[in-house]
C-alpha cells in the first residue's frame, strides 16, 4: 500500500482555515459582494451543483490507509453529490487524499475526522443516518440503497475491513454483484459503485443556510482577488484565511 504519496492533502486541515473563517461571516453578505465578479456561466454552475448537493447520503471511512483510495472516494463524493465525508483515523493515522487523484474536490466536499469509532457513530446517529456496511455477503443490493431516507455507507480499511465497533452499529449491509472469480472490489471502486444507486433519483436537499454557505465558499475559492474585494466592502477574512496547507505521506 501506498503511505508515502507525494503531495498527499490532509484535507480536514487544508479545510479548517477557510471554514472557520466562514463560520462567523454573514454568507448573504459574501455573496452580494462578490456576485457581479461571477461569469453568467459561472453563476449557473454553482447553482445548479449546490442545488443538486445532498445531506441525506453520506460515507464513514474506517482508517482508510492508502491516499488514493481516500482521493479517489473523496472524488466520487463530488461526482454524485454528497457533501458530507466521514473518516475514522486509527493508530495515529491521518486521512490522506492523493492531490492528483482528488483534482479538487478536496474544495467541495466537507470532510470530518474522528479519533475514534464512537464519536464518529455519536454524530451520525443525532443525524439519523443509517449505517449501511459493504460486505460480499451484504443483504441489500446497490439499488436498495436509494430507498433508505437517510443513509451512511461504511467503506472499511484496505486490509482490515470495517471495524467490529463499527459493524455492530450497521443494522443492513449491502454487496456489489459480481460474475467474475473475484470476492471484492478495490474499496474506491465499490464505494463509487455503491453512490452512483445511493444518490440516483434525490433531489438536493441541504438548508438554505448550507447553500449560502457554499456559495460563498465557491466564490472566495474562485475569484480573483476575493479577500481584497470582500474586505473594500466590510468584510475581513483574515489572515491566510484562503491557504491551504499540504503534508506528504
Amino acid at each position: 500500500m501506498r503511505r508515502r504519496t507525494p503531495h498527499a492533502i490532509q484535507v480536514e486541515l487544508a479545510q479548517k482555515r477557510l471554514l472557520a473563517r466562514l463560520a462567523g461571516l454573514d454568507h448573504a453578505a459574501i455573496v452580494r459582494a462578490l456576485s457581479p465578479f461571477l461569469t453568467p456561466e459561472r453563476k449557473a454552475r454553482f447553482d445548479a451543483v449546490f442545488a443538486s448537493r445532498l445531506g441525506n447520503v453520506t460515507v464513514l471511512m474506517d482508517a482508510p490507509y492508502d491516499p488514493h483510495n481516500g482521493a479517489a472516494v473523496l472524488r466520487s463524493c463530488d461526482a454524485f453529490g454528497v457533501q458530507r465525508l466521514h473518516v475514522v483515523e486509527r493508530g495515529g493515522i491521518s486521512f490522506l487524499a492523493a492531490r492528483e487523484v482528488a483534482r479538487g474536490s478536496e474544495q467541495w466536499v466537507h470532510v470530518r475526522t474522528y479519533p475514534t469509532g464512537r464519536a464518529a457513530l455519536d454524530v451520525l446517529a443525532a443525524s439519523g443516518h443509517e449505517l449501511v456496511a459493504t460486505h460480499p455477503q451484504g443483504e441489500l443490493m446497490p439499488e436498495d440503497l436509494r430507498s433508505i431516507p437517510k443513509v451512511c455507507l461504511v467503506l472499511g480499511n484496505e486490509r482490515d475491513g470495517i471495524h467490529e465497533e463499527l459493524v455492530a452499529a450497521c443494522k443492513r449491509s449491502v454487496r456489489v454483484p459480481m460474475r467474475g472469480f473475484v470476492e471484492s472490489l478495490n474499496v474506491s471502486v465499490t464505494g463509487a459503485i455503491l453512490l452512483q444507486h445511493a444518490t440516483s433519483g434525490r433531489q438536493g436537499d441541504l438548508s438554505e443556510e448550507e447553500l449560502r454557505a457554499l456559495h460563498a465558499r465557491a466564490m472566495i475559492l474562485t475569484i480573483d482577488h476575493a479577500a481584497e474585494v470582500l474586505l473594500a466592502n466590510g468584510i475581513s477574512l483574515g489572515e491566510d484565511a484562503l491557504g491551504v496547507e499540504g503534508a506528504e505521506g
